[in-house]
């Protein structure tokens, strides 16, 4: 078993609460890099215990489940589907900056595929989460 972990970070020329409000509508991730679609899947739309399904450009969907939520803090989730691991769980997280906001993205998981396959597999996450928190600043500009 393999076990790793990726974090990324960027800071945005905006206040704190803009952000969170961005980042807390959990079905509205236009700056997701390749996210085709969102959708909910549970009654519940924000806070532990909301699901949503991601489609990708790609074909793939990805099922999760938050787990951890701090309003104008962080949300954590797991993925329950979709990815070639047998454990992943992520945080976002906001901090204020003087005028400005740090968002860090920080995952931890587990998978059974060769050391090769999940180096990759690192090497291709770091890349998302790098290019999806560009979208997200590039978005307050």
């Amino acid at each position: 078993m393999n076990s790793g972990s990726v974090k990324k970070s960027v800071t945005i020329d905006a206040d704190l609460e803009k952000v969170w409000t961005k980042i807390s509508k959990i079905t509205k991730l236009d700056w997701l890099n390749g996210q085709k679609s969102t959708k909910y899947l549970s009654e519940k739309k924000s806070g532990v215990g909301a699901k949503r399904l991601i489609s990708f450009e790609d074909g793939s969907d990805v099922e999760e489940h938050i787990v951890g939520w701090k309003p104008k803090e962080y949300f954590s989730y797991i993925a329950i589907s979709g990815l070639p691991l047998n454990a992943y769980h992520a945080t976002i997280s906001v901090q204020k900056s003087n005028k400005n906001t740090k968002v860090t993205w920080e995952s931890y998981f587990a998978s059974d595929n060769t050391k090769k396959e999940f180096d990759e597999f690192i090497e291709f996450l770091s890349n998302f989460y790098a290019q999806s928190l560009k979208n997200l600043k590039s978005g307050f500009v």
